[in-house]
């Protein structure tokens, strides 16, 4: 269970920095430092387990059901990629304590930082592939904090928005291409996945699923033609790029290419697309690096050149290939880093990194260039350095790539070319910067930073030389291991790590790519070097302006398209609403439903029949007159929620009967209410209107009110007459009393079979109380209705005096009356609070019941008099209806159950003897509270209105601040 650590500690930790003050930072660094050294030693105690082939698995289950769970599964690939992640991270940790500056917030950063650690191992350790994908996604938002950390620059916001709009749009392919594979599988597992590899290239929707899970790998890993936004990316603090570039985010897209090669390549397809975008970013990073000006940019288009060779080896289908990809995975992690810690240094130091005003760094500088010059070297593939190694492995996979003749042409070609671009960025990134003579004066006067500022690069370094001339006792074990695991039990390739493999055609190529480097820089240096904000022949080809100019037209077509189907007219938007559920619906069931006009239908009573004519009367009544007549209208509403309700009683459901009852008595005095603040409208206001405009407006409602009653008529007809059979309905009846421990069945589903869902609703609800709230809150009724409600008071009375025990004002039968209730509907509501689970009832409708109680207070003694002397706040009694039924929920796991399950316990005490005590009273309490807080809260927000309506908005104010509320 150790495996579990290394995920959660980053988390931990990061939870940990972001609660420290702001003046620690050695405390925070301190404390991302161990974290990341922890995550790493525990990691280094599976050592064994990896050099023995053993696959070291985790799980615990997430929904079992749909055969999800929550697992880790570290073989030698995830282990030396979490190694990378971690070692680096602890490096970056060191390095970030001393370049960030004390007026910064150091606590967000590492906090930031170790998020973004904890989700590049989920990805990493994953099990599973839904869960790697949720990982995935959370790196994309990780990053966009990070990259976004000086929030107070443009280019940061824009670069971060950028970043995530395409990793995350990347993301949602991702997480449909991993659907299908696991649909075709009949597992998400990735074990499983990977041993139905063949059955997975076999599918028809193999080239869909291969689409997409290449969408979201070339998104991630800034391959052409979604390269554009790493460079903008810069705008991030220097070691967020250190760490983004070298160990994390970027390489998330190429591990999961290596993670997924079993199961995806082998086919033409899988060479075409992979090797094509490989292609075509090796050439474009590398050619861009050769002519930016900003030491980070030149960078941050090598890293693009980098992981398009990466996945070039990637696509070739080929063993061999796919070992040169996992090593120069390890290499670019290791000089790519160190080259961002000291691009960051120089930045550090002297005040800016453009390299048109740097240059003699080396002599204020010794150390920095040093270290400089051999990651550049590496990066460059210089001999007795980690790049060379990788590079020559590349270069001989281009000459054995196709059986085509113009592949073995074309690759070749290519290679020697990207080479050469390399060399001639890495050489001027050497050359400007800490040799010649700067050209003028620098914000800062350079100087070497602490030696602790340096020892992050100089171990990196030290990796380099280390690997570059002892690869096979230094990193050899380490990439066999690695590249067993991917093959999952294939024959591995024979290959060798030495650094002189005598004459040959790769030692070749790498001669002419240094030479053809150091030429061309030669020459570019001799015309000036042509950098500027544009690259030469890309000048029209900007991804960012292109991604600019989508970005807009995509906002302009959904404003047009908003603006051609949205209305302020309510009934403009319902209609709408009803025309895309009635659509949705039609498509849902077209062809899926049997109509049998052949059921005998049973026998209709008459004193029925006749109390639905008395509903659908009342319904077309309100219909009719909800325009000009609304109290007629809300009169009939009620009448017809009546007869809804003894039809409810008619066929023996008394709970929804009660249930229906209560929310009429609640909402129609909501209603009431609310509709005093309403103004009047008049039947001669349709004169100044175009007649035939109405008459199509009521001919198109009409028309969609008799389509959807029609089309819900039939799906009711077709539900009523489909043969009983086991379902649901058996089991639940089956079930109620031995699983759910009660004999009401509708309370059993509520609060046990659906108690989740229910949790979810009054989530909702309270959510919605709030709302109505805050927006009544900041209503003003209609002028004249303000006015005529000042009108029928007297100005110069007094408010009543809240203190007084009868209100001035209020008769005192009807108040007395009142009062008398409240004690009364409390009982009753938790009558029924107690008995829902056995008998008609439960906390909904104990809920309403004393809500009603409350609601009558207001009625008859005032708003002001009720609110001084209620000690507990509706919102009170929201949060602590969600804790209840959040607790009841917990308390199941205590128990090893699911959350939700239901705990019963049956104590025998001395005077009472057996008691029947069940965690789903706990629930149904919290159900209670939340009905009774959230109708008192919009009650509360409609009764100020008649404070506001009559007074200066200051005063009006003051007087709603009351404790109540406040």
């Amino acid at each position: 269970m150790t495996l579990y650590l290394v995920l959660l500690l980053p988390f931990v930790g990061a939870l940990g920095a972001g609660l420290l003050r702001a003046t620690a930072r050695n405390v925070e660094a301190w404390l991302a430092g161990v974290v990341a050294l922890s995550c790493a030693g525990i990691l280094a105690t599976y050592y064994p387990d990896m050099a023995a082939g053993r696959v070291v698995q985790v799980a615990v289950d997430w929904l079992p059901q749909y055969g999800l769970t929550f697992g880790l599964r570290l073989d030698g690939y995830a282990w030396m990629f979490a190694m990378l992640v971690t070692v680096i991270g602890a490096l970056v940790v060191v390095y970030a304590r001393y370049y960030m500056s004390p007026a910064d917030p150091v606590p967000r950063f590492f906090s930031f930082l170790l998020a973004f650690m904890g989700s590049m191992l989920g990805v990493v350790l994953s099990g599973n592939l839904i869960q790697l994908v949720m990982f995935w996604e959370l790196t994309s938002f990780t990053s966009f904090v990070l990259i976004a950390y000086w929030y107070h620059r443009t280019d940061a916001r824009a670069g971060a928005r950028m970043a995530l709009t395409v990793t995350a749009a990347g993301g949602m392919c991702l997480l449909a291409g991993v659907l299908m594979m696991g649909h075709i599988a009949g597992s998400y597992d990735l074990d499983r996945v990977l041993a139905a590899a063949d059955t997975i290239r076999a599918h028809a929707l193999y080239p869909w699923l291969l689409t997409l899970v290449l969408l979201g790998a070339f998104t991630k890993s800034a391959q052409f033609p979604f390269h554009f936004w790493l460079p903008r990316a810069m705008a991030a603090p220097t070691p967020v790029s250190s760490y983004l570039h070298s160990a994390t985010m970027v390489k998330a897209g190429v591990f999961l290419l290596a993670r997924l090669w079993p199961i995806l390549s082998g086919t033409d397809l899988w060479f075409a697309i992979v090797c094509s975008a490989g292609l075509a970013s090796l050439l474009v990073g590398a050619y861009a690096a050769t002519f930016q000006r900003d030491m980070k940019g030149v960078l941050a288009y090598s890293t693009i050149s980098h992981l398009g060779l990466i996945t070039l080896l990637l696509g070739m289908n080929s063993t061999l290939a796919l070992v040169a990809a996992v090593f120069h995975m390890l290499n670019h992690a290791t000089f790519k880093a160190s080259l961002f810690m000291a691009a960051g240094i120089v930045d550090h130091e002297t005040g800016t990194r453009d390299l048109k005003r740097l240059g003699g760094l080396y002599h204020a500088m010794p150390i920095t260039a040093t270290l400089a010059m051999v990651a550049a070297a590496a990066m460059a593939g210089v001999p007795l350095l980690n790049g060379f190694l990788s590079k020559e492995m590349f270069f001989a996979e281009t000459i054995f790539a196709g059986e085509a003749l113009w592949l073995r042409i074309l690759l070749p070609a290519t290679a020697i070319l990207a080479g050469m671009f390399s060399v001639a960025y890495s050489a001027r990134f050497i050359r400007q910067v800490f040799f010649g003579t700067a050209p003028g004066e620098l914000p800062r006067t350079p100087h070497e930073p602490t030696r602790w500022m340096l020892l992050p690069s100089a171990t990196l370094v030290l990796l380099c030389l280390l690997v570059g001339m002892l690869p096979g006792r230094t990193i050899g074990p380490v990439l066999d291991l690695a590249t067993r695991a991917i093959l999952n039990g294939e024959r591995m390739p024979v290959y060798s790590l030495k650094v002189w493999h005598g004459l040959n055609m790769p030692l070749l190529m790498s001669a002419a790519a240094f030479i053809g480097g150091l030429a061309i820089h030669a020459w570019l240096t001799r015309l000036g070097h042509p950098e500027g904000v544009l690259t030469p022949l890309f000048r029209r080809f900007d991804g960012k302006r292109a991604f600019s100019i989508l970005q807009v037209r995509l906002t302009r077509g959904a404003t047009r398209l908003v603006n051609g189907i949205s209305s302020t007219r309510l009934q403009t938007q319902l209609a709408l609403i009803v025309v895309a559920v009635i659509a949705a619906a039609s498509v849902a069931t077209l062809g899926q439903l049997k109509v049998d006009l052949m059921t005998e239908l049973a026998q209709i009573d008459p004193a029925f029949a006749l109390l639905w004519v008395v509903g659908a009367a009342c319904a077309i009544g309100a219909a009719l007159q909800a325009k000009f007549h609304r109290l007629a209208a809300l009169i009939m509403v009620g009448c017809a929620g009546l007869v809804t309700s003894l039809t409810f009683a008619w066929f023996s459901a008394p709970d929804l009967a009660l249930t229906q009852v209560s929310v009429e008595v609640v909402t129609t005095v909501l209603l009431l209410l609310g509709l005093r603040w309403m103004p009047k409208r008049l039947a001669m206001e349709l004169k100044n209107r175009d007649t035939m405009r109405a008459r199509v407006r009521r001919v198109r409602d009409a028309t969609l009110a008799i389509v959807a009653g029609l089309g819900m008529a039939m799906l009711a007809y077709v539900v009523l007459t489909q043969p009983a059979g086991p379902g649901i309905r058996d089991f639940i009846v089956k079930n109620a009393l031995p699983g759910g421990g009660g004999h009401n069945i509708v309370n059993v589903i509520l609060v046990d079979f659906r108690g989740f869902d229910t949790f979810g609703e009054i989530t909702v609800l309270g959510i919605v109380a709030l709302t109505i709230y805050k927006l009544l809150r900041r209503f003003r009724p209609a002028p004249e209705v303000m006015t005529s409600s000042a009108q029928k008071r007297d100005p110069a009375r007094e408010l009543p005096d809240p203190r007084d025990p009868v209100p001035k004002g209020v008769m005192l039968v009807p108040a007395i009356i009142g009062r008398l209730l409240l004690p009364m509907a409390g009982v009753v509501s938790v009558f029924f609070l107690l008995r829902g689970h056995n008998a008609p009832g439960g906390g909904f409708v104990g809920g309403l019941v004393m809500a009603t109680g409350f609601i009558a207070q207001y009625l008859v003694n005032g708003t002001l008099w009720v609110e001084s002397r209620l000690r507990i706040h509706p919102q009170y009694w929201i949060a602590g209806g969600l804790l209840c039924a959040a607790g009841a929920g917990c308390l199941a796991w205590f128990a090893s159950l699911p959350f939700m399950s239901a705990i019963v316990w049956e104590p025998k005490l001395p005077v009472l003897g057996k008691l029947h005590l069940s965690s789903v009273l706990v629930f149904d309490l919290g159900v209670y509270l939340l009905v009774v807080g959230t109708t008192t809260l919009m009650l509360i927000a409609l009764a100020h209105q008649s404070l506001r309506s009559h007074r200066r908005p200051a005063e009006a104010e003051e007087l709603t601040s009351v404790r109540m509320v406040r």
